[in-house]
């Protein structure tokens, strides 16, 4: 009998090693909310974060251990004034491997300052996608911005390695987009709550106007950053190509929350990509990116000399 319940324990430690997608690594950050509430509650809501983001099956897909993405949640937090109620703001990160490299390419990096959640300790987090919104619209929230998130990551992560790979996922965070809560100061999911939120990004990549951007994130990854290691040249014409065609899609859709949200975290990148390259080359990178990643303009006019 002892064997039997041995050989299920092994088994059901294998299929959880190759089942999961996400490595993520969540922090809960208090220190504005006040003394007025224990900080065990806080420690207890991270631990349950992380077990939702890391043990739960997004896809129908197995991943080894060392194929799980990269991901880091950081969840700061404010109080409201109201019992349980908090107001925060979320940075999502995520990177993908490079080939035949220990480097991971920054793929995601993003501020959601929308998120208002109620929570008491030891509640159960739940996500439910044919409920999203659950009995209780503010208790909800914070599971379907983790769950859009989380499939945000897998979507962009397979769009970067097969072209239109991460369709089925940016359509599931569109389902979640869809049937979001909705009540008393949540916000982010709807087109007139902003230009820059969950509604656009996954409208953005949804859109068949702007399908551009799939072969964009796939030519920037599989067919550039990938190939740095067996042709550096080839590899950095492809993100030349890459950049041109974000210059064409930014002309023909100036002010699309995706083109800003692809730069997000690839300035030191971008520079080291192009630092080794030959003087005209070197010339036209700072200039294109100059102008479509006029957050970092300094850095690239500084440092691509």
């Amino acid at each position: 009998m002892r064997k039997i319940s041995l050989l299920f324990l092994l088994a059901f430690l294998y299929n959880i090693s190759v089942a999961q997608e996400l490595k993520a690594n969540v922090t809960v950050v208090s220190n504005q909310v006040g003394n007025n509430v224990n900080q065990n509650t806080f420690r207890t809501l991270q631990t349950a974060l992380n077990t939702f983001l890391n043990t739960r099956k997004w896809t129908t897909d197995n991943f080894a251990t060392n194929e799980r993405i990269e991901c880091n949640f950081l969840l700061n937090l404010q109080s409201t004034g109201d019992l349980n109620v908090y107001n925060a703001s979320i940075t999502i990160q995520a990177a993908r491997p490079v080939f035949n490299t220990s480097y991971l390419s920054p793929i995601i990096n993003f501020k959601d300052d929308n998120v208002i959640f109620k929570y008491i300790e030891f509640q159960q987090i739940e996500f439910n996608e044919n409920r999203v919104s659950g009995s209780d619209a503010l208790v909800s929230n914070l599971t379907a911005i983790l769950a859009y998130y989380a499939n945000m990551v897998i979507a962009f992560d397979y769009a970067s390695f097969g072209l239109r790979g991460g369709d089925i996922y940016f359509q599931k965070a569109q389902n979640i987009v869809n049937n979001a809560p909705d009540g008393r100061g949540i916000s982010g999911w709807r087109a007139f709550d902003g230009i820059r939120n969950r509604y656009w990004l996954v409208e953005n990549m949804t859109n068949s106007r702007y399908t551009i951007m799939h072969d964009i994130y796939y030519n920037y990854y599989r067919l550039g950053m990938d190939k740095l290691y067996e042709d550096e040249n080839s590899a950095r014409a492809e993100i030349m190509n890459v950049l041109n065609l974000l210059n064409n899609f930014i002309t023909d859709n100036p002010n699309k929350m995706i083109s800003q949200f692809f730069f997000q975290g690839k300035s030191t990148e971008l520079i080291k990509i192009f630092a080794k390259a030959p003087p005209q080359e070197k010339l036209r990178a700072s200039e294109i990116l100059q102008r479509l990643d006029i957050t970092n303009a300094g850095k690239y006019k500084d440092e691509l000399k």
